[in-house]
Protein backbone atom coordinates (compact mmCIF):
# COMPACT_ATOMS: atom_id res chain seq x y z
CA UNK A 1 0.00 0.00 0.00
CA UNK A 2 1.28 3.54 -0.92
CA UNK A 3 0.47 6.50 1.44
CA UNK A 4 0.86 9.99 -0.18
CA UNK A 5 0.12 13.61 1.10
CA UNK A 6 -2.39 15.84 0.12
CA UNK A 7 -1.41 19.59 2.10
CA UNK A 8 -3.91 22.46 1.97
CA UNK A 9 -1.10 24.57 4.31
CA UNK A 10 -3.55 25.27 7.35
CA UNK A 11 -3.25 28.89 9.03
CA UNK A 12 -3.00 28.12 12.94
CA UNK A 13 -4.60 30.09 15.12
CA UNK A 14 -2.15 33.25 15.93
CA UNK A 15 0.43 31.73 13.30
CA UNK A 16 0.78 33.54 9.80
CA UNK A 17 0.76 32.03 6.03
CA UNK A 18 4.49 32.30 5.79
CA UNK A 19 4.78 30.12 8.65
CA UNK A 20 1.95 28.06 7.40
CA UNK A 21 3.99 27.45 4.09
CA UNK A 22 7.42 26.87 6.50
CA UNK A 23 5.23 24.17 7.80
CA UNK A 24 4.35 22.31 4.43
CA UNK A 25 7.73 22.69 3.59
CA UNK A 26 8.86 21.18 6.47
CA UNK A 27 5.96 18.18 6.29
CA UNK A 28 7.06 17.50 2.32
CA UNK A 29 10.56 16.69 3.75
CA UNK A 30 9.36 14.52 6.16
CA UNK A 31 7.17 12.48 4.47
CA UNK A 32 9.84 12.12 1.95
CA UNK A 33 12.13 10.71 4.38
CA UNK A 34 9.48 8.19 5.95
CA UNK A 35 8.43 6.88 2.31
CA UNK A 36 5.49 8.57 1.26
CA UNK A 37 4.89 8.59 -2.53
CA UNK A 38 3.90 11.72 -3.45
CA UNK A 39 3.17 15.50 -1.87
CA UNK A 40 0.26 17.02 -3.66
CA UNK A 41 -0.58 20.85 -2.77
CA UNK A 42 -3.74 22.58 -3.16
CA UNK A 43 -5.35 25.71 -4.35
CA UNK A 44 -8.10 27.73 -2.42
CA UNK A 45 -9.09 31.37 -3.07
CA UNK A 46 -9.96 34.38 -0.45
CA UNK A 47 -9.95 31.46 2.26
CA UNK A 48 -8.21 32.90 5.16
CA UNK A 49 -7.25 29.87 6.97
CA UNK A 50 -5.68 28.57 4.34
CA UNK A 51 -2.36 29.82 2.89
CA UNK A 52 -1.84 27.72 -0.56
CA UNK A 53 -3.52 29.68 -3.74
CA UNK A 54 -0.94 28.93 -6.87
CA UNK A 55 0.33 25.15 -6.47
CA UNK A 56 2.56 26.00 -9.24
CA UNK A 57 4.87 28.23 -7.18
CA UNK A 58 4.99 26.40 -4.44
CA UNK A 59 5.27 23.42 -5.89
CA UNK A 60 8.84 24.73 -7.34
CA UNK A 61 9.93 25.64 -3.50
CA UNK A 62 8.93 21.98 -2.63
CA UNK A 63 10.72 20.20 -5.16
CA UNK A 64 13.81 22.78 -5.20
CA UNK A 65 14.01 21.64 -1.25
CA UNK A 66 13.42 17.80 -1.65
CA UNK A 67 14.60 14.99 -3.53
CA UNK A 68 13.06 12.09 -4.63
CA UNK A 69 9.35 12.50 -3.53
CA UNK A 70 7.05 13.44 -6.58
CA UNK A 71 5.14 16.33 -5.69
CA UNK A 72 2.11 18.24 -7.41
CA UNK A 73 -0.87 19.92 -7.75
CA UNK A 74 -4.00 18.54 -5.99
CA UNK A 75 -5.31 20.47 -7.87
CA UNK A 76 -4.70 23.55 -10.49
CA UNK A 77 -8.33 24.63 -10.75
CA UNK A 78 -8.65 24.61 -14.77
CA UNK A 79 -11.33 26.69 -15.34
CA UNK A 80 -9.49 29.75 -13.73
CA UNK A 81 -6.68 29.82 -16.39
CA UNK A 82 -5.77 29.03 -20.34
CA UNK A 83 -4.65 25.76 -21.01
CA UNK A 84 -1.59 26.56 -22.31
CA UNK A 85 -0.56 28.78 -19.46
CA UNK A 86 -0.93 25.37 -17.33
CA UNK A 87 1.17 23.65 -19.71
CA UNK A 88 3.86 26.41 -19.91
CA UNK A 89 3.82 26.20 -15.93
CA UNK A 90 4.05 22.27 -15.38
CA UNK A 91 6.39 21.87 -18.94
CA UNK A 92 8.97 24.28 -16.60
CA UNK A 93 8.36 22.29 -13.50
CA UNK A 94 9.27 19.13 -14.99
CA UNK A 95 12.55 20.57 -17.04
CA UNK A 96 13.59 21.52 -13.85
CA UNK A 97 12.25 18.24 -11.67
CA UNK A 98 11.95 16.09 -14.40
CA UNK A 99 10.15 12.31 -13.54
CA UNK A 100 8.92 14.13 -10.21
CA UNK A 101 5.76 16.59 -11.37
CA UNK A 102 1.76 15.54 -11.32
CA UNK A 103 0.11 17.96 -12.41
CA UNK A 104 -3.64 17.37 -10.88
CA UNK A 105 -6.77 19.17 -12.21
CA UNK A 106 -9.90 20.12 -10.98
CA UNK A 107 -13.08 22.11 -12.01
CA UNK A 108 -14.22 23.14 -8.78
CA UNK A 109 -13.76 27.25 -7.54
CA UNK A 110 -11.48 26.33 -4.85
CA UNK A 111 -13.21 29.23 -3.14
CA UNK A 112 -16.52 31.58 -4.00
CA UNK A 113 -17.71 32.10 -7.18
CA UNK A 114 -17.17 35.63 -6.85
CA UNK A 115 -13.62 35.52 -6.31
CA UNK A 116 -13.56 32.88 -9.39
CA UNK A 117 -15.45 35.37 -11.41
CA UNK A 118 -12.93 37.98 -11.10
CA UNK A 119 -9.73 35.36 -11.41
CA UNK A 120 -11.58 34.25 -15.01
CA UNK A 121 -13.99 37.06 -15.70
CA UNK A 122 -15.05 34.66 -18.97
CA UNK A 123 -15.43 31.94 -16.84
CA UNK A 124 -18.91 29.86 -17.44
CA UNK A 125 -17.99 26.52 -15.72
CA UNK A 126 -19.56 24.76 -18.41
CA UNK A 127 -18.89 21.15 -19.29
CA UNK A 128 -17.72 21.84 -22.68
CA UNK A 129 -15.38 24.46 -21.74
CA UNK A 130 -13.52 21.76 -19.19
CA UNK A 131 -13.20 19.25 -22.33
CA UNK A 132 -11.92 21.72 -24.83
CA UNK A 133 -8.92 22.23 -21.86
CA UNK A 134 -8.15 19.31 -21.46
CA UNK A 135 -8.03 18.14 -24.83
CA UNK A 136 -5.93 21.48 -25.19
CA UNK A 137 -3.13 20.89 -22.35
CA UNK A 138 -2.69 16.90 -23.47
CA UNK A 139 -2.31 18.35 -26.99
CA UNK A 140 0.31 20.87 -25.52
CA UNK A 141 2.19 19.07 -23.04
CA UNK A 142 2.58 15.80 -25.87
CA UNK A 143 3.49 18.46 -28.52
CA UNK A 144 0.50 17.12 -30.42
CA UNK A 145 -1.58 19.58 -32.95
CA UNK A 146 -4.11 19.62 -35.39
CA UNK A 147 -3.04 20.92 -38.68
CA UNK A 148 -4.43 24.53 -39.41
CA UNK A 149 -5.28 25.15 -36.06
CA UNK A 150 -4.34 27.85 -33.67
CA UNK A 151 -2.41 25.67 -31.60
CA UNK A 152 -0.82 24.45 -34.60
CA UNK A 153 0.98 27.70 -34.29
CA UNK A 154 2.48 28.02 -30.50
CA UNK A 155 4.44 25.38 -28.70
CA UNK A 156 4.06 25.17 -24.42
CA UNK A 157 7.53 25.93 -24.04
CA UNK A 158 9.95 24.78 -22.80
CA UNK A 159 10.70 21.66 -23.91
CA UNK A 160 10.92 19.51 -21.04
CA UNK A 161 12.75 15.42 -21.29
CA UNK A 162 9.56 14.56 -20.18
CA UNK A 163 5.41 14.75 -19.53
CA UNK A 164 4.34 15.39 -16.46
CA UNK A 165 1.86 12.39 -15.42
CA UNK A 166 -1.74 14.17 -15.46
CA UNK A 167 -4.71 13.57 -13.15
CA UNK A 168 -8.22 14.57 -13.18
CA UNK A 169 -9.42 15.24 -9.35
CA UNK A 170 -13.16 14.88 -8.51
CA UNK A 171 -15.57 14.85 -6.12
CA UNK A 172 -18.41 13.53 -7.79
CA UNK A 173 -17.17 10.67 -9.71
CA UNK A 174 -18.58 12.41 -13.46
CA UNK A 175 -14.86 13.77 -13.68
CA UNK A 176 -13.82 10.47 -14.02
CA UNK A 177 -15.43 9.53 -16.99
CA UNK A 178 -13.21 12.39 -18.49
CA UNK A 179 -10.42 11.29 -16.80
CA UNK A 180 -11.02 7.63 -18.80
CA UNK A 181 -11.54 9.64 -21.77
CA UNK A 182 -8.03 11.40 -21.98
CA UNK A 183 -6.14 8.10 -20.42
CA UNK A 184 -5.17 10.27 -17.34
CA UNK A 185 -4.98 9.54 -13.73
CA UNK A 186 -7.97 9.67 -11.43
CA UNK A 187 -8.42 10.84 -8.05
CA UNK A 188 -11.76 11.17 -6.27
CA UNK A 189 -11.76 12.94 -3.08
CA UNK A 190 -13.60 11.35 -0.52
CA UNK A 191 -12.91 13.73 2.41
CA UNK A 192 -15.34 15.93 0.13
CA UNK A 193 -17.63 13.37 -0.56
CA UNK A 194 -17.95 9.73 1.03
CA UNK A 195 -20.64 8.47 -1.15
CA UNK A 196 -20.15 7.15 -4.73
CA UNK A 197 -16.55 7.03 -4.72
CA UNK A 198 -16.12 3.39 -5.31
CA UNK A 199 -18.58 3.24 -7.87
CA UNK A 200 -16.50 5.86 -9.47
CA UNK A 201 -13.27 4.31 -9.53
CA UNK A 202 -14.88 1.20 -10.71
CA UNK A 203 -17.00 3.41 -13.54
CA UNK A 204 -13.14 4.94 -14.53
CA UNK A 205 -11.68 1.67 -15.01
CA UNK A 206 -14.23 0.44 -16.95
CA UNK A 207 -14.09 3.04 -19.14
CA UNK A 208 -10.59 3.98 -19.25
CA UNK A 209 -8.91 4.45 -22.95
CA UNK A 210 -5.01 3.91 -23.15
CA UNK A 211 -3.18 7.38 -23.82
CA UNK A 212 0.40 8.38 -24.71
CA UNK A 213 1.18 9.36 -21.07
CA UNK A 214 -0.87 6.56 -19.32
CA UNK A 215 -1.03 2.70 -20.20
CA UNK A 216 -3.23 1.23 -17.26
CA UNK A 217 -6.17 2.99 -15.00
CA UNK A 218 -4.19 4.43 -11.99
CA UNK A 219 -6.33 5.50 -9.15
CA UNK A 220 -6.04 7.23 -5.78
CA UNK A 221 -8.36 8.38 -3.13
CA UNK A 222 -8.25 11.24 -0.89
CA UNK A 223 -9.48 11.07 3.25
CA UNK A 224 -9.38 13.50 6.38
CA UNK A 225 -7.23 11.38 8.48
CA UNK A 226 -5.81 12.21 12.31
CA UNK A 227 -3.59 9.89 13.50
CA UNK A 228 -2.50 9.52 17.48
CA UNK A 229 -1.96 6.97 20.59
CA UNK A 230 -3.44 9.73 23.07
CA UNK A 231 -7.07 9.21 23.55
CA UNK A 232 -7.29 13.04 24.73
CA UNK A 233 -5.69 14.08 21.72
CA UNK A 234 -8.04 12.35 19.31
CA UNK A 235 -11.22 13.27 21.30
CA UNK A 236 -9.80 16.78 21.19
CA UNK A 237 -9.10 16.95 17.11
CA UNK A 238 -12.44 14.93 16.20
CA UNK A 239 -14.32 18.60 18.27
CA UNK A 240 -11.99 21.02 16.10
CA UNK A 241 -12.67 18.56 13.43
CA UNK A 242 -16.35 18.80 13.47
CA UNK A 243 -16.35 22.46 14.45
CA UNK A 244 -14.80 23.23 11.23
CA UNK A 245 -16.61 21.33 8.45
CA UNK A 246 -19.91 23.40 9.91
CA UNK A 247 -18.32 26.43 9.81
CA UNK A 248 -17.34 26.10 6.13
CA UNK A 249 -21.16 24.86 5.49
CA UNK A 250 -22.62 27.66 7.12
CA UNK A 251 -20.40 30.66 6.12
CA UNK A 252 -18.13 29.73 3.56
CA UNK A 253 -15.32 30.02 5.02
CA UNK A 254 -13.22 29.00 8.53
CA UNK A 255 -11.14 31.77 10.26
CA UNK A 256 -8.42 30.08 12.39
CA UNK A 257 -9.12 28.80 15.87
CA UNK A 258 -7.89 26.89 18.22
CA UNK A 259 -9.75 24.30 21.07
CA UNK A 260 -10.09 26.43 23.62
CA UNK A 261 -12.44 29.00 21.43
CA UNK A 262 -15.16 25.63 20.61
CA UNK A 263 -14.75 23.51 23.20
CA UNK A 264 -18.64 24.20 24.37
CA UNK A 265 -19.58 24.87 21.86
CA UNK A 266 -23.45 24.13 21.50
CA UNK A 267 -24.96 22.50 18.25
CA UNK A 268 -28.67 22.30 17.03
CA UNK A 269 -30.38 19.07 16.32
CA UNK A 270 -29.68 19.88 12.59
CA UNK A 271 -26.13 20.86 13.24
CA UNK A 272 -25.25 17.20 15.04
CA UNK A 273 -26.82 15.73 12.21
CA UNK A 274 -24.59 17.16 10.07
CA UNK A 275 -21.84 16.40 12.34
CA UNK A 276 -22.42 13.11 11.81
CA UNK A 277 -22.56 12.77 8.02
CA UNK A 278 -19.52 14.54 8.14
CA UNK A 279 -17.72 12.33 10.13
CA UNK A 280 -18.07 9.66 7.13
CA UNK A 281 -15.95 12.11 5.22
CA UNK A 282 -12.56 11.60 8.23
CA UNK A 283 -10.90 8.75 9.90
CA UNK A 284 -9.43 9.96 13.19
CA UNK A 285 -8.02 7.49 16.00
CA UNK A 286 -5.15 5.73 17.67
CA UNK A 287 -2.79 3.95 14.80
CA UNK A 288 -4.19 0.56 14.78
CA UNK A 289 -7.49 1.79 13.98
CA UNK A 290 -6.87 4.31 11.49
CA UNK A 291 -4.72 2.03 9.65
CA UNK A 292 -7.64 -0.50 9.55
CA UNK A 293 -10.09 1.50 8.47
CA UNK A 294 -7.72 3.22 5.64
CA UNK A 295 -7.08 -0.60 4.77
CA UNK A 296 -10.82 -1.45 4.41
CA UNK A 297 -11.15 1.51 2.31
CA UNK A 298 -8.48 0.30 0.41
CA UNK A 299 -9.88 -2.62 -0.36
CA UNK A 300 -13.81 -0.87 -1.05
CA UNK A 301 -12.69 1.24 -3.53
CA UNK A 302 -9.62 -1.45 -5.25
CA UNK A 303 -6.62 0.65 -4.95
CA UNK A 304 -3.31 0.77 -3.75
CA UNK A 305 -2.70 4.33 -3.06
CA UNK A 306 -4.43 6.53 -0.65
CA UNK A 307 -4.09 10.35 -0.15
CA UNK A 308 -4.11 11.90 3.25
CA UNK A 309 -5.47 15.74 4.13
CA UNK A 310 -4.29 16.52 7.74
CA UNK A 311 -5.20 19.97 9.17
CA UNK A 312 -5.12 19.18 12.81
CA UNK A 313 -3.83 22.97 14.34
CA UNK A 314 -0.85 21.64 16.31
CA UNK A 315 1.92 21.42 13.71
CA UNK A 316 3.72 18.36 15.88
CA UNK A 317 1.37 16.56 15.98
CA UNK A 318 0.57 16.62 12.48
CA UNK A 319 3.57 15.42 12.10
CA UNK A 320 3.65 12.73 14.47
CA UNK A 321 0.15 11.43 12.85
CA UNK A 322 2.32 11.05 9.82
CA UNK A 323 5.25 8.89 11.20
CA UNK A 324 2.82 6.82 12.65
CA UNK A 325 0.97 5.94 9.57
CA UNK A 326 4.30 5.56 8.21
CA UNK A 327 5.28 2.89 10.70
CA UNK A 328 2.01 1.00 10.80
CA UNK A 329 2.35 0.89 7.16
CA UNK A 330 6.49 0.52 6.73
CA UNK A 331 6.25 2.75 4.25
CA UNK A 332 10.78 3.06 3.78
CA UNK A 333 10.16 -0.76 3.46
CA UNK A 334 7.84 -0.88 0.73
CA UNK A 335 9.57 2.43 -0.76
CA UNK A 336 13.47 0.52 -0.45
Amino acid sequence: MKLSVLDQSPIRKGSTAREALQETVALAKLTEELGYTRFWVSEHHNVTSLAGTTPEILIAHLAGQTESIRVGSGGVMLPHYSALKVAENFRMLETLFPGRIDLGMGRAPGGDRVTASLLNPSNTFSEQDLVQQLFDLQNYLNDRYAPGSAQAQVRAMPIPPSVPEQWVLSSTGHSGLLAAHFGMGFSFAHFINPHGGPEAVQFYRARFQPSENLETPQANVAFFVFCSDDPETVRRQQVMIDYRFLQYETRGRVDPFDYDDIKAADYSHAEEARIQHNRQRVIVGNTEEVKNRLLAYADQYQVEELMLVNVASDFEERLESYRLLAEAFELKTVSA
